[in-house]
């Protein structure tokens, strides 16, 4: 018996525990970082909006990711997508709290962080948050 409560509360508790992995990867959330250079990331900010993305070499959510992300700001002429390895960037990943990969961060014109993405974000939730900011 005392087994099966064991059983019981570990099943429970890994439950839980993938109920809010699911629920908090992927999602876009507002943030408001220190501000990132061009010569950080080693390329030029969007007139408008920055999609700067953290990968790793064996992370297939991550070219998901970047294929998702390229096909979305292809046609934008103002928004651009830059995807950065985070193992060859790890001051970067530190300063900005990069935990896992992918991480998305949306930068403004300024290269302030105004939403971030952790894990492989959804076309619409992509087009959700970069729309707002469409003045």
């Amino acid at each position: 018996m005392r087994n099966l409560v064991t059983l019981a509360i570990v099943l429970l508790l890994s439950s839980l525990y993938g109920v809010w992995f699911r629920k908090t990867r992927g999602t876009m959330k507002a943030h408001t970082n220190p501000a990132v250079t061009e010569i950080e990331i080693g390329e030029s900010f969007g007139a408008r909006l920055t999609l700067l993305q953290f990968s790793s070499a064996f992370c297939t959510p991550c070219r998901a990711t970047r294929a998702l992300l390229s096909d979305i700001t292809k046609g934008l002429h103002d928004v651009k997508h830059v995807d950065i390895d985070a193992e060859s960037h790890l001051d970067l990943v530190r300063k900005l709290d990069i935990r896992s990969t992918p991480t998305t961060l949306i930068l403004d014109s300024r290269g302030v962080e105004v939403g971030r993405a952790v894990g492989a974000p959804k076309r619409e939730q992509v087009v959700d948050a970069i729309t707002p900011m469409d003045i």
